[in-house]
């Protein structure tokens, strides 16, 4: 059994509205509240911490989702401070040899499947995983004026997305040695590599996407809405 921690402080206020992206509506409720319900509502999952930024005038005050219970606390200026406060918010009884799942607070088209996969492999694994999608499109550099300078091969890139499930232990030993080092890491699995740790890549589906955008709110909405 897993917690899950979701940073949601810092998120920041990208469609130019009162409200952080996390609390836009979609399909009638707080956008948070579907990534939440697809955490809480796999058996696997014993409850969320979500980090909140201080004094957030937004949050529901949800104490449970699915039955799961709900904490919060307050995250910092970093993806990694926030995940960090998560870790120390967890539970006593989540020993540093569990397993912790980090997922986005904007992406709330997870598929249950897609978690299934990533607990069942990743408990496995030595390390820990994190869902991925292979890149397919072609990628291009372009200098400061926007002028092609070549295309990158493509072969063995994935993009990074969220849940990522790591030990508590080793995951916060991570976070604290990059914050330390004063690099920016800009998901768990680069906590972890920085470590020379090789995390396990577990495909995920393309539409697990993060909303950053009116187009995404609305794509998201029509993915919530198959099911």
């Amino acid at each position: 059994m897993s917690w899950v921690v979701v940073p949601a402080a810092g998120s920041g206020r990208r469609f130019g509205g009162a409200f952080p992206k996390q609390y836009l509506l979609l399909d009638g409720q707080p956008l948070i509240g579907h990534t939440l319900d697809r955490l809480a509502g796999h058996p696997a999952i014993d409850g969320i911490v979500v980090v909140l930024a201080a004094q957030d005038p937004h949050w529901p005050g949800w104490r449970e989702r699915c039955g799961k219970p709900v904490l919060t606390c307050v995250g910092g200026a970093e993806r990694a401070d926030s995940v960090l406060a998560g870790l120390r918010a967890l539970p006593s009884s989540v020993s540093d040899d569990e397993f912790v799942l980090v997922h986005d607070a904007a992406r709330p088209c997870l598929r249950a499947a897609d978690l299934e996969a990533l607990i069942e492999q990743g408990k496995r694994h030595p390390v820990g995983a994190l869902l991925a999608a292979p890149v397919r499109d072609t990628l291009k550099r372009g200098d400061d004026e926007l002028a092609v300078l070549g295309t990158e091969p493509r072969d063995g890139l994935w993009r990074a997305l969220t849940p990522q499930m790591f030990r508590r232990g080793g995951l916060t030993r991570a976070l604290e040695a990059a914050l330390s080092a004063g690099v920016a890491v800009t998901d768990e699995s680069m906590a972890m590599e920085r470590l020379g740790l090789r995390p396990l890549l577990v495909e995920g589906s393309e539409d697990n996407i993060k909303v950053t955008t009116p187009a995404d709110l609305a794509l998201a909405e029509f993915v919530l809405s198959r099911g």
